[in-house]
Parts: C-alpha cells; structure tokens; sequence
C-alpha cells in the first residue's frame, strides 16, 4: 500500500459519485504532485481555476449550495490561508446561519508541502491543521500521516450526513516515501 497510490485510488472513488466535482489549480493541467493523483479522473468533472484562492472557497460553497460535494484543491496549507475568509466565516457555519437548509459536506485537499529533495522555502511547508481545527467546529480536520487510512478517510468524508466538511492535509513528503 503506497501512499501516493492510496490519493489516486480515493480520487478515483470520489470520481465514481455523479454529485462530486473536483476545482482547484493544477486540477485540470500538470502542475502539482496532486495533478498526478487526478489523472484517472474525468476531465469533464475538472474545473481548472486561477490563482484566486477565496473565489476558489466561494465557489465551492456555491456549488455544494447546488446539491454537488466539490473536491477543493489547495496544494499547500499556505495557500489555503488566502481563502480563511470563506472558510471559517462562511463554509464552517453554513448550516448554522441557513437553519440547516444546507449541509456544508466539501472535500479540502490540501497539503503539508514536501522538503525533500528540495525545500521550496518556508512558505511552501506550513501546517496549520491544529488551529484551524480551533476556529471551525463544523469542519473536520484530518492528517493522512498512513497509507491505510487515505481511502478510508475520504470516503468518510464524502459519505457524512452530518452538515460537517472536511479538509484532508497530505504529506508532501510521502508521495515518493512511503
């Protein structure tokens, strides 16, 4: 069981499900070690956007607003801090401030950037996992640290009933190490 092989199996469970999505930068088009995992996918479910990290969380409201599950795609943790807005003051208490009319159930990717071979800079490796899960009390934050917990994880995360998102933190470091 290989952890990277683990992502591209989840991918292709979640790609099975009519409801599902998947948005983000690197989606579409090669750019990231996540753009790998996607290759199986159909690209008709692949919506490729700019760099515009709140407009990427608003539109993943939107669309699970829309009856959809979108799988949102941050490659790092760093770059998920841009839509902080969306996420913790509208995402995290969508189904509080509608009266439970809508479940805010989304998808999170996002990742712990890999220092090895390279370290990209400090700005590419943070983790902010612990206080995210300080600030949002409908959002459930889990570190896929082992291969066998991947697809396990996500499809737990697609099947909740509960109004609770996910966000799912890889390791960059582990698509070629474990």
């Amino acid at each position: 069981m290989k952890y990277f092989n683990e992502l591209k199996k989840s991918m292709e469970f979640l790609d099975k499900s009519k409801k599902t999505l998947f948005i983000g930068q690197a989606v579409e088009v090669p750019g990231t070690a996540m753009s790998n995992t996607l290759k199986n996918v159909k690209k008709s479910k692949r919506i490729e956007l700019p760099v515009a990290e709140e407009m990427q969380m608003g539109m993943t409201i939107g669309m699970l607003m829309s009856g959809y599950v979108p799988i949102s795609i941050y490659p790092r943790w760093n770059f998920l801090l841009l839509a902080m807005n969306q996420l913790v003051n509208h995402l995290d208490k969508l189904s509080t401030m509608t009266d439970n009319k809508y479940k805010s159930k989304a998808i999170i990717r996002t990742s712990i950037g890999s220092e090895r071979p390279l370290h990209p800079q400090y700005q590419h490796i943070g983790d902010y996992s612990s206080q995210i899960k300080k600030m949002c009390k409908n959002i459930n934050v889990v570190r896929l640290s082992n291969p066998n917990q991947i697809l396990k994880e996500y499809k737990k995360a697609f099947n909740r009933k509960d109004g609770v998102s996910t966000i799912l933190v890889e390791y960059g470091d582990y698509y070629n190490e474990k």
